[in-house]
């Protein structure tokens, strides 16, 4: 019987390896949700692009929270009217009916909680008067602000733009500023 273990010394081995394993997998957890949050934040900043070129204008409207702002160079944005109305707008439906396609870069995205800021560029790219050839009309660098503001088990999680701040790529240094604060939440 001396070589038996101790019945209170084999209790706390397995009671220490259940609390690293209750760990490891709360940790495991939290990973994948920080993922699946920064991967519903991708998926909607993607879905800007085929929305607007295509004219879906209660479609982009969808992507802001009702009170959420566009602050682009151009002027300023409010709300769900303020969306549709850009899109709808003559400026331009004349791209989209001359053909164009604002091709965005893959962002940075920082998450903190149940807000988000996503960092990157958009360019502008409309078919050119040479058939079967496009012109960068404009390189934009935006910064996203998104907040979750729905169900956590929405296919978007929730995520929607607060603000989107976008600055031309110009020698004036906004957009470049813009895309300094990248490492910002």
């Amino acid at each position: 019987m001396d070589n038996e273990p101790d019945t209170r010394q084999v209790r706390d081995g397995v009671d220490a390896r259940l609390e690293a394993l209750e760990a490891r997998l709360v940790a495991a957890e939290t990973g994948l949700d920080r993922a699946a949050d920064e991967l519903a934040v991708l998926r909607l900043l993607a879905s800007y692009s085929p929305r607007v070129d295509s004219g879906d204008a209660e479609g982009v409207a969808e992507l802001w929270t009702e009170d959420g702002v566009y602050d682009v160079d151009t002027g300023v944005l409010d709300g769900h009217d303020g969306l549709v109305e850009m899109v709808n707008g003559d400026a331009h439906q004349g791209l989209i009916a001359h053909g164009c396609g604002h091709v965005p870069s893959l962002p940075v995205v920082l998450l903190d909680g149940d807000r988000a800021v996503a960092t990157g560029y958009t360019q502008l790219v409309v078919r050119s008067s040479r058939p079967g050839r496009y012109t960068v009309l404009r390189v934009t660098a935006s910064r996203w602000e998104l907040e979750r503001r729905g169900r956590v088990d929405a296919p978007d999680r929730g995520w929607r733009v607060v603000l989107r701040t976008a600055r031309a790529v110009t020698d004036d240094g906004e957009g470049r500023e813009l895309l300094g604060r990248s490492r910002e939440r």
